[in-house]
């Protein structure tokens, strides 16, 4: 029997909460400042806490909806804010946490949950699949340039931070999202808000207005180097557009920008155009490449009817999930959806390999090659490929 509880968190207990998922990422507790805006991103009943008998561990979620291949929206939650005090790791907190966590989600009807993880090696056991990269690049300003036969068309507007926390959540929401992308909610709204008035430098907005209306907008902050103050990069924090010329737009503008050495674009989607927008491709160079979210699907039935699938022979996939063991079984997968069967199988995978291959980011092939899928019918590998391919890359472009 365990030597804790676990219960859901009231109000006055979320900046206990807060202190402690800080200081298990090492940062320093919330001012009184800090936390009056920090506190608005909190989800009324999201947060629950470990207590043995003081707080020892806590998690919480955010409600929102994520799109998957086709364009459908499913019920998501956002989990962040997990951790557990360093004296009382590895005795099994963070698995009592999690398992309550996906419980209470199950019986609210959320399809997936999504998280980003510290470290890779720590939520893979509870069902959780890398199902998004991105990549974060740089681009030389004094030597860069956009093509001319680019699309151009429409301005650009800059705001400052009190009018773009009204007017960037208005346009995010009327851009057509990618599989990956999820609903902003008003608490994850307040938490870039948070974060954006904590920087040392003023978070500025660019909006561009096309022939429809406002359809892009990015956030960004320009920093010094240590030692060098006339040295300055310009940190692009979100970018979001709807048409070719509102990403050529906005990137016009940052090419102009004054008194800026390099411009650093960050978590941006695998296939975004840059190199091909430039005049000079080398001109922007990958910095990294790295995870985004990791995606754990909670309702697998609903999940894998909800997406869209490519055209390829039907393929019988055997999913096994210990911790909600309803998910467990055999899905047939087609173009035409997906269903729950009692046919043999010609793949088996666990429920995270099965996140990972959900949206697209890897194939089943590489997967059955690395070992995490097991192929029963050489023929179903190939077919699922297509299956569950994507034709833009999966991308979320949110963090939390």
């Amino acid at each position: 029997m365990s030597d804790f509880e676990i219960r859901t968190l009231d109000a006055d207990e979320l900046r206990a909460a807060s202190d402690l998922f800080r200081d298990t990422v090492h940062f320093r507790p919330a001012d009184d400042t800090e936390w009056e805006r920090l506190s608005r991103a909190y989800q009324a009943g999201g947060s629950i806490g470990a207590f043995g008998p003081e707080l020892i561990g806590t998690a919480r979620f955010f409600d929102a909806e994520l799109t998957v291949p086709g364009g459908a929206r499913v019920p998501m939650a956002g989990v962040t804010s997990v951790g557990v005090r360093a004296d009382r790791t590895r005795q099994g907190v963070l698995r009592a946490l999690m398992t309550v966590q996906l419980e209470q989600l199950a019986a609210r009807g959320v399809v997936c949950a999504n998280l980003l993880a510290s470290e890779a090696g720590i939520y893979g056991r509870f069902g959780y699949g890398l199902a998004t990269r991105s990549r974060t690049y740089g681009v030389d300003r004094h030597r860069a340039a956009v093509r001319a036969e680019v699309p151009s068309g429409g301005e650009v507007e800059l705001l400052d931070l009190d009018r773009a926390f009204e007017v960037c959540p208005v346009v995010y929401e009327r851009l057509e999202h990618r599989a990956g992308m999820m609903t902003r909610p008003e608490v994850l709204w307040r938490f870039y808000e948070s974060q954006a008035r904590r920087h040392t430098q003023p978070t500025k907005a660019l909006v561009h207005h096309g022939s429809e209306g406002p359809d892009g907008f990015a956030l960004y902050r320009v920093e010094g180097s240590a030692g060098h103050p006339w040295t300055k990069t310009l940190e692009v924090s979100h970018l979001f557009t709807g048409s070719p010329s509102a990403f050529a737009g906005l990137w016009r503008f940052l090419l102009g920008i004054d008194l800026v050495d390099r411009i650093v674009a960050e978590e941006r989607p695998l296939d975004e155009p840059i190199e091909l927008i430039l005049a000079d491709h080398r001109r922007g160079n990958v910095d990294r490449v790295e995870d985004e979210h990791w995606v754990r699907l909670v309702d697998v039935p609903r999940a894998l009817a909800a997406r869209e699938y490519g055209h390829a022979a039907p393929v019988v996939v055997e999913v096994v999930d210990p911790l909600l063991p309803g998910n467990s079984g055999g899905y047939r997968i087609t173009p035409e959806g997906a269903e729950r069967t009692d046919e043999a199988a010609g793949l088996r995978l666990d429920v995270a390999t099965l996140g990972m291959v959900y949206l697209g980011t890897w194939r089943p092939s590489a997967l059955a090659e690395a070992g995490r899928v097991e192929v029963r019918d050489p023929a179903a590998v190939v077919a699922a490929d297509v299956l569950f391919g994507t034709r833009v890359a999966s991308w979320s472009g949110t963090y939390f």
